[in-house]
């Protein structure tokens, strides 16, 4: 993203295949990537990658996590596909996190640590002890040791993890909130500026863009934040 005109990266969730497009139209002036999801991903398949493409860079978020040997499979597919970011679970361990990065050439492997809609309590309930930060922080750096390229954690981790894991891997950071926006199901969220004041690379909004009456403004309004 050196080159593009922000750190913002766009999530376009949508599962309508023109109002994807309408939005990657609205909003690549003032986004430095365009993410596709499952939701997007699942409903119109690689052929949305391609036509993503030719907006602005795209961040694959498809958060995969099974035995080393599928992971490698579609972490090559994600790279043929020209994806320039591809995420995997780091909950599924070193081999398989080697195994996406070893498949997936040009393409930067993201683990993904605690998903940014679990909280203390959610942790408790599956099993995961402790504050989020230091489950974040194991994760995080087990996912390094393997050779991800960059960690998916939520803004409140930031810092922790910039001083841990110093400059080197890319911070891709969800849960971002504009002051006086929704939470929506998000749980650990900060502003724009907060999270990038922290050390953040990549600032992943979605729904305070896509549902806004004039997305292309919100995401000016945003891209605007982060950079000042």
């Amino acid at each position: 993203m050196k080159d593009a005109p922000s750190r913002l990266c766009v999530a376009l969730d949508a599962r309508e295949r023109a109002e994807i497009e309408r939005l990657a139209d609205l909003v690549a002036p003032h986004a430095g990537m365009l993410k596709i999801g499952l939701t997007a991903f699942v409903a119109h398949g690689p052929a949305l990658i391609t036509a993503i493409k030719e907006r602005r860079d795209v961040f694959l978020d498809l958060k995969l996590h099974d035995i080393p040997a599928q992971v490698e499979g579609a972490s090559a597919a994600a790279a043929d596909l020209g994806a320039s970011f591809v995420t995997v679970h780091a909950a599924g361990g070193q081999s398989m996190i080697k195994a996406a990065v070893a498949a997936a050439g040009d393409t930067k492997v993201l683990a993904v640590t605690v998903l940014t809609s679990l909280d203390e309590a959610d942790l408790d309930r599956i099993g995961i002890a402790g504050p989020s930060g230091d489950a974040v922080l194991r994760l995080a750096s087990l996912a390094v040791d393997a050779g991800a390229a960059g960690i998916v954690c939520s803004p409140r981790e930031v810092a922790r993890l910039r001083g841990a894991l110093g400059p080197e891997p890319v911070l891709v950071v969800p849960g971002i909130r504009p002051s006086g926006a929704a939470p929506d199901d998000q749980r650990r969220v900060l502003t724009p500026a907060e999270a990038a004041a922290a050390g953040a690379d990549v600032l992943v909004v979605g729904r305070p863009i896509t549902s806004a009456a004039d997305p292309a403004e919100a995401a000016q309004s945003i891209a605007a934040e982060v950079s000042s």
